[in-house]
């Protein structure tokens, strides 16, 4: 039985569980059933053992009729995932993967296959792939967002809401101040939250190589708003303290953005990380909490790219 066929990683069951508890567990559950019943509607094959990253199934699939080589991503439709099939439409391949066929009660995808085995994170060079990481952002989000996606404007007023109930639960007054400062710079743009079309996680490892172009951009959670609010994945993910101002003057420069505007969003989005932590009970990120610390003042400076 093609259900049979389908492995679904270890990894995969624990994060569900863990993130979405029942709902999770009876999404992992279905799987299996879940696949078989796509891979005959589409009329595909199973094509390589299966890859999953924290929330979807990723089955390597040929299409029967004519042996194009893809991917069948599987996933539990939520609020971030729910936009990825409107915004890889918009982008039509260019700049991120190519949308193939999209099953929307599901949120089923079947996307062309990139390379896996070449991530941008395998590129030794650090600033090199942060440029990448830039000029991607400043192509996707070239583009508009349409008027039903979400929007940062609503998220920023809820974290803004949530701030002061969540301060006190930070243990350590210098990471509280560092928060309540992020918090600050938020509320100083949320008023202009922006109406670009956002991947929200463009990070080194959500970009792939393809034979019809150098990189691309996988796995978006869109949402329209400010490209200031797109840059912190690249400064914690290959995390070097020493790195943060560079990277993140490299990219405003290649983004073309106000430097002032882009930190606050930055510093916005390591308030949403610092939210989501305090709620589950999780002590802050050093990571996150080095980052606001070295962005926090708006005179720094680094070395600027050539």
């Amino acid at each position: 039985m093609v259900g049979k066929m389908i492995d679904v990683p270890d990894e995969l069951a624990a994060s569900q569980a863990r993130y979405n508890g029942e709902a999770g567990r009876s999404f992992i559950a279905r799987l299996p059933e879940l696949a078989a019943g796509f891979l005959d509607r589409w009329g595909l094959r199973p094509d390589g053992p299966s890859m999953s990253g924290v929330s979807a199934l990723i089955v390597p699939v040929v299409r029967r009729a004519d042996g194009t080589p893809a991917v069948l991503k599987l996933q539990l439709l939520d609020e971030e995932s729910v936009g990825e099939p409107v915004a890889l439409r918009l982008w039509d391949g260019d700049g991120a993967v190519r949308l193939l066929d999209h099953d929307e009660p599901t949120g089923t995808l079947l996307l062309e296959r990139l390379d896996s085995t070449r991530m941008l994170s395998h590129v030794a060079d650090s600033r090199a792939a942060a440029l990448v990481i830039a000029r991607l952002l400043a192509h996707l989000t070239a583009t508009p967002a349409p008027a039903d996606m979400r929007r940062l404007g609503d998220i920023a007023r809820a974290m803004l809401d949530d701030t002061p109930k969540a301060l006190p639960g930070i243990p350590d007054p210098e990471a509280r101040r560092l928060v309540a400062d992020c918090a600050a710079a938020l509320r100083e743009v949320a008023g202009e939250p922006g109406d670009r079309l956002l991947h929200w996680d463009l990070h080194y490892e959500n970009v792939l190589a393809s034979d019809r172009a150098p990189w691309l951009a996988i796995d978006p959670k869109p949402l329209a708003g400010d490209p200031g609010f797109e840059l912190l994945p690249a400064l914690y993910n290959r995390f070097d303290p020493d790195e943060i101002r560079w990277r993140f003057d490299a990219m405003t420069d290649v983004l073309g953005l106000d430097r002032a505007r882009a930190r606050a969003w930055t510093l916005g989005r390591v308030l949403q990380d610092c939210l989501w932590q305090i709620e589950d009970g999780e002590p802050l990120s050093e990571e996150r909490v080095e980052i606001a610390r070295r962005l926090r003042d708006p005179d720094g400076h680094s070395e600027r790219i050539p």
